[in-house]
């Protein structure tokens, strides 16, 4: 199978979007749940990776190899099949834009995939990243250290180190490029392909420092169990909502909205190509 084209990018993505809103709502909450831990996963790995690399030695490559590492999170989520909120952004919008479900649905949908991306995030921060010592606190010494040290500098940057308004455009840059990753591999037939689709936009985002939701509903709910100073649930809360909020719009207005006006605005509901029902799990 040759890879699909742009239009036929649109067609499967807005059918994907509106399967996604017509299973029962405990299957919905699982599978989000496993989507904000395989993020965590990615996100730990990233802290994992770049942590103890000296600046003045390094440079900017430790952002270059946490952007790598956490590639890892889209791969999970994308190859085995979950409900990740910053691609449902764009996926379940474009299913309405289309006609298949209403704006009900879409509110319904994401707001229960935040939940459980919510949950997956905490349980991972908490179980896996904090309570195995994988990342340390003030009084740790080796590579625990090193991974607290990595910690607290990620989560003070995003609470306390952002605007508002910077924390909001970095929202909508991450999820512009998290999309542009969800809707190229789309286009692939093999898993090697999707793998290479996601890669450099999720890299680039991380890379360049960018504010994506459900990551962050790892990083800064870590840092405060590992007892980072100055960052508490009011900064984390605050930092959710504009960062969620931009990812919305980098979603719906830089990829659904755009793609749906190339591609699907003067065309008629058209079946879904072949093989369309793999990119479900997207």
């Amino acid at each position: 199978m040759s890879a699909r084209e742009p239009y036929e990018i649109a067609q499967v993505a807005a059918e994907t979007g509106a399967k996604k809103t017509r299973r029962t709502w405990d299957r919905v909450l699982v599978s989000a749940f496993l989507a904000g831990a395989y993020i965590s996963f990615g996100a730990l790995v990233a802290i994992t990776v770049s942590s103890g690399l000296d600046p003045g030695t390094w440079g900017t490559l430790p952002t270059l190899f946490m952007g790598a590492a956490f590639t890892l999170g889209l791969v999970l989520v994308l190859i085995a099949g979950s409900d990740l909120a910053t691609g449902n952004m764009m996926l379940v919008p474009l299913g309405a834009m289309r006609g298949k479900i209403g704006g009900r649905d879409v509110v319904a949908n994401l707001t229960l995939v935040l939940l459980g991306n919510l949950l997956g995030a905490l349980f991972v921060a908490f179980f896996l990243a904090v309570q195995t010592g994988v990342i340390g606190d003030a009084d740790s010494v080796g590579s625990a250290a090193l991974t607290y040290e990595r910690l607290a500098g990620i989560a003070e940057g995003k609470a306390l180190g952002e605007s508002p308004w910077q924390t909001f455009l970095r929202g909508v840059g991450c999820n512009w490029l998290v999309c542009l990753g969800v809707w190229m591999s789309l286009a692939a037939p093999s898993v090697s392909g999707k793998v290479l689709a996601i890669f450099f936009p999720i890299m680039a985002f991380v890379a360049m420092g960018f504010d994506h939701v459900v990551a962050n509903m790892f990083f800064l709910p870590a840092a405060i169990f590992t007892g980072v100073p100055d960052v508490g649930w009011d900064e984390t809360l605050l930092n959710w909502l504009l960062a969620g909020a931009g990812n919305l719009v980098g979603a719906v207005v830089f990829v659904a909205t755009s793609y749906w006006y190339l591609f699907l605005r003067d065309e008629p509901t058209a079946p879904v190509p072949a093989g369309a029902e793999s990119a479900e799990r997207a």
